[in-house]
């Protein structure tokens, strides 16, 4: 990682920076594989799955036999940690469920807020080489508990134009059977459009290679809702004396895999910290499968050394990260003064993993600096909060007066009719 000693304030904002990416070109590249599915429905979306997946023979929907079958090919020790994970996250986002709570607000008048599901919502879920079967239970969890009527998953499928057992039997333990072997750009122009195979969705969730991040991003200037903005994947590491370099080499080590064009940061008051890690790094780094793609990560890299920690907290204050591990025996001290983060790993023996997998947290999260106004996928992204009120005789009497007159004030002469009209009866 670059190494940086005490910066000064006004270079934070140059140091903090993810890296740039010029995407005009990607943008209209994905523009007309968006466009053309619009148009031309299945007729151009066999064709850009042949172009980018190759064909595929068969049905595009997984069959429902598949996924009952699915647990059958798994190792009982995976399926036994998804079902753990399973539980966790169930037990999380339940308790995110909002009681309907009737207000009167004046004599006569009452209010309340009610929970409605989004009907129809798609996945998307990476899949190939590298299936995220976690994602499934991250989207599918609260969208069941939600209460939408119909979730669709798009995953790629391998090679050997299969499914990965573990996304199956992980949407199976969520409900969903609509399942399609698509991936990519056009996998998401068809859950935003609607095609004679794939029905239009009303919102669209995952993540994704640079391809569905543009489609996304563009889907939505469109008039199709999705989860948030999204970026390459990050971590930042606040560390004090008491951290340890080898956990926090790991923590590093688990984001920068994920590919090269993730950033990871670490911040602390303490040189010996940065020094130590950076050793337990080069070790770690060699026992990796994904050695290549974290090495390329790194090099987006920073550790950052500061005068102390107040100023440590201010920096990662500023850098609002995806994932923020607070790496100290005194995570208390700390806790309590972050302002922007997607998520917060507390303690020495917090990894940011847990909350990948099984915490019970979600790990869809915002990133590239959104954490200052974005939240992380939760029950709330699924559904539509709507409120309701009504107002009986001696409601309208009480509250009426105040309408006519503010409405009177603005002009609106017709607003103050609909209340004079109901006194005068």
């Amino acid at each position: 990682m670059q190494l940086i000693r005490n910066p000064a304030r006004q270079e934070w904002p140059s140091i903090l920076a993810r890296p740039v990416l010029d995407n005009a070109a990607l943008l209209a590249q994905v523009g007309e594989v968006l466009d053309d599915i619009r148009k031309s429905g299945d007729v151009a979306l066999g064709k850009y799955i042949i172009k980018f997946d190759g064909e595929i023979q068969g049905d595009l929907r997984v069959s429902a036999s598949s996924i009952v079958q699915a647990g059958d090919e798994l190792d009982i020790e995976l399926k036994q940690a998804i079902d753990v994970a399973f539980n966790n996250i169930s037990r999380f986002h339940t308790a995110q469920q909002e009681l309907v709570q009737p207000i009167e607000t004046t004599a006569g008048v009452v209010c309340w807020r009610k929970s409605l599901p989004i009907s129809r919502v798609g996945l998307y879920i990476p899949g190939g080489s590298a299936p995220l079967f976690s994602t499934v239970l991250m989207l599918g969890i609260p969208a069941m508990l939600a209460g939408c009527k119909e979730v669709v998953i798009c995953t790629p499928a391998g090679k050997d134009g299969t499914i990965h057992p573990a996304i199956l039997y992980a949407a199976g333990k969520v409900g969903i059977q609509e399942i399609y072997r698509i991936g990519g750009a056009q996998a998401i122009a068809a859950m935003a459009s609607g095609t004679s195979t794939i029905a239009k969705v009303d919102k669209i969730f995952g993540p994704g290679n640079q391809y569905v991040t543009a489609a996304k991003q563009l889907v939505q200037m469109q008039g199709v809702a999705i989860d948030m903005p999204a970026g390459p994947s990050e971590v930042c590491v606040l560390a004090d004396e008491t951290a340890n370099p080898a956990f926090i080499a790991a923590d590093l080590l688990s984001q920068a895999e994920h590919g090269p064009d993730s950033q990871v940061l670490l911040v602390t008051n303490n040189a010996s910290i940065i020094n130590d890690t950076n050793i337990a790094l080069e070790t770690q780094l060699q026992q990796l499968g994904r050695k290549s793609i974290a090495e390329l990560a790194l090099q987006n890299s920073k550790a950052i050394l500061v005068a102390n920690m107040d100023e440590a907290m201010d920096m990662v204050n500023a850098y609002a990260a995806e994932h923020l591990i607070i790496a100290s025996t005194q995570y208390e001290k700390y806790m309590d003064k972050v302002e922007h983060a997607g998520s917060v790993f507390l303690g020495n023996l917090t990894p940011e993993s847990a909350g990948d997998y099984a915490s019970g947290t979600n790990h869809t999260l915002p990133t590239n600096g959104y954490a200052r106004a974005y939240s992380g996928v939760s029950l709330d992204s699924f559904v539509k909060k709507v409120t309701f009120q009504h107002i009986n005789e001696s409601g309208i009497r009480n509250l009426g007066p105040a309408i006519i007159t503010m409405a009177q004030a603005e002009g609106l002469d017709a607003h103050a009719n609909a209340v004079k009209i109901r006194l005068n009866q």
